[in-house]
């Protein structure tokens, strides 16, 4: 048994505690209850008893007549039998005449505020022997006119506190009966209900979860967010609010009110499972994992990871670049040895003759090419990237070529970097295409529309099936296998979602369509700064 109290007792001691509070609070008021209704029957009393010897014949023809001795006497009577602290009985210029105390005799009453010497009765509260005591005083209406010839002094005493709280003493007594009964037996029902909700888990237990998973969530590197079925959030760690880059007051909050971009927001709220689906925000590339989540049966909201790719983004286009470079040089390390095979034959068969034609053709053929591509577009990282495309073009028997209205100025290494690898890759998924289809080419647009560099790569394969122009941009989805034959064991998908990401970093956009072919184009923004052709 844990030395902590258990969650039934706590609810029971803070149950006692209640109750006494509760019974403290009403202790006072019944006693202040009873103390007013005992000063006011004593306040009645005294009245009663003051009007009752005021108003005897005899009493009053005893003071018309002087007969002080008879009044004394009923006096003091009264005093006993009514149970009276003091009866006074004093003329009308106030002289005592008749008092329980021998000493007051002769000395003059203080009437005060009080309204007997007019003629009326009066009803109030005087001190009496150093404690409060309910006070009446009557006139004595005396002869034929009845007017007044003197008047009644009644004192009464209040019960003492300890009298009241013995008169209040049953009533009490029920309501802590009632009290405690109620307080224990709700105590218990709210303890199981309490117990119930929380899986049997004590509030210590309760609280060091609460503490431990807060830790847990704040520790770890990738970026959690919860949201329930409004899309409020939930949970968020401090990760998540780094690579979001939304306030850090998240909670209760919907990610729309907190600024987050709409692609993001569809990874969020789409309802379904997502694994690795690369997502562009803020400038960074963020992969996504999200869940939903159920609790006993129900749905309740989602998870969702966040991790930083920006990185992994960079190494992979250094990868591409260099892939792409070694891709060419082996293209062109074949064609060449063709080439050489080809002008051994004919030397050692005799045409020297048709040797030296055929250098010329081919050293013609690649003149020309290298002329167009590089008068058409003047960055020269770029141009590079398509003469060397066109060796490894060759290789799969697809036509390369630029098309004549294009026009690229030379442009800032960043940029430079992200148009060679988004035409790099547009160009490797348009020969895969175009390998197989019965008339094999490949066409490259290049140019500035509206301050943003277009590229448009079309080619000849069976195109991207319907309803997946914007799929295919996703990681991991890719129709190659099908238009290609390849075994699809190697990673497909990686090219056209990196395309995708360069694109929405860089605040520009890639689409496709199909018409007698595929059509793939990208816009990237070109730099405030860029050097015109």
């Amino acid at each position: 048994m844990n030395r902590r109290l258990s969650l039934a007792g706590q609810l029971l001691a803070l149950q006692v505690v209640i109750i006494c509070v509760v019974l403290v609070g009403v202790s006072a008021v019944t006693v202040a209850q009873s103390t007013q209704r005992a000063q006011d029957t004593e306040g009645r009393r005294a009245l009663a008893v003051a009007e009752t010897l005021a108003n005897a014949r005899i009493f009053r023809e005893a003071v018309d007549e002087g007969g002080i001795a008879y009044v004394r006497v009923a006096a003091e009577s009264t005093r006993s039998v009514s149970g009276s602290a003091s009866v006074v009985v004093a003329l009308q210029d106030r002289t005592v005449i008749a008092s329980e105390d021998p000493g007051q005799l002769g000395e003059r009453v203080a009437v005060g505020d009080s309204t007997v010497l007019d003629g009326r009765a009066w009803v109030g509260e005087r001190e009496f022997a150093g404690s409060p005591a309910a006070v009446a005083m009557v006139p004595v209406l005396t002869g034929p006119r009845r007017d007044p010839g003197g008047f009644v002094v009644v004192t009464r005493l209040y019960p003492s506190v300890l009298d009241g709280l013995a008169e209040a003493a049953p009533n009490l007594l029920t309501y802590l009966g009632l009290a405690s009964g109620i307080g224990i037996v709700g105590s218990l029902l709210v303890a199981r209900r309490v117990k119930r909700q929380t899986l049997g888990l004590e509030p210590a237990e309760i609280t060091g979860l609460v503490e431990h998973r807060d830790a847990m969530l704040h520790g770890i590197r990738e970026g959690v967010v919860g949201l329930d079925l409004r899309g409020r959030v939930t949970l968020i760690n401090d990760e998540a609010i780094r690579l979001l880059h939304i306030p850090g007051d998240a909670l209760g909050r919907t990610l729309a009110d907190l600024g987050v971009g709409e692609e993001m927001l569809d990874a969020f709220l789409s309802g379904e499972v997502e694994r690795d689906r690369a997502v562009a925000s803020a400038g960074r590339v963020l992969v996504v994992n999200r869940l939903p989540i159920t609790s006993r049966g129900r749905p309740i909201g989602s998870v969702t990871t966040l991790r930083d790719r920006t990185e992994l983004l960079e190494l992979r286009r250094e990868l591409d670049l260099t892939r792409h470079v070694t891709d060419t040089l082996r293209a062109q390390a074949h064609e060449f040895s063709n080439r050489l095979h080809t002008i051994a034959g004919l030397i050692e068969i005799g045409e020297s003759e048709e040797a030296v034609r055929f250098v010329h053709r081919v050293s013609s053929s690649r003149s020309e090419f290298s002329a167009d591509v590089t008068a058409a577009v003047r960055d020269p990282s770029i141009a590079a990237l398509l003469i060397a495309k066109a060796s490894q073009a060759a290789e799969l028997g697809v036509d390369l070529r630029v098309a004549p209205d294009s026009s690229l100025p030379v442009l800032s290494d960043e940029l430079s970097g992200d148009v060679a690898t988004v035409v790099g890759n547009l160009v490797d998924n348009a020969l895969d295409a175009a390998s197989v289809a019965a008339q094999r080419w490949v066409e490259v647009s290049l140019g500035l529309v509206d301050g943003e560099v277009e590229v448009v790569v079309r080619d000849s394969g069976p195109g991207v099936p319907a309803g997946m122009e914007r799929e295919v941009f996703r990681r991991g989805v890719s129709t190659k296998d099908a238009s290609s034959g390849t075994s699809g064991s190697e990673e497909r998908g990686i090219g056209l979602s990196l395309v995708h990401l360069l694109c929405s970093r860089r605040g520009g956009e890639v689409t496709a369509s199909s018409a007698g072919g595929s059509t793939f184009t990208a816009r990237l923004p070109a730099d405030p700064e860029l050097v015109a052709p």
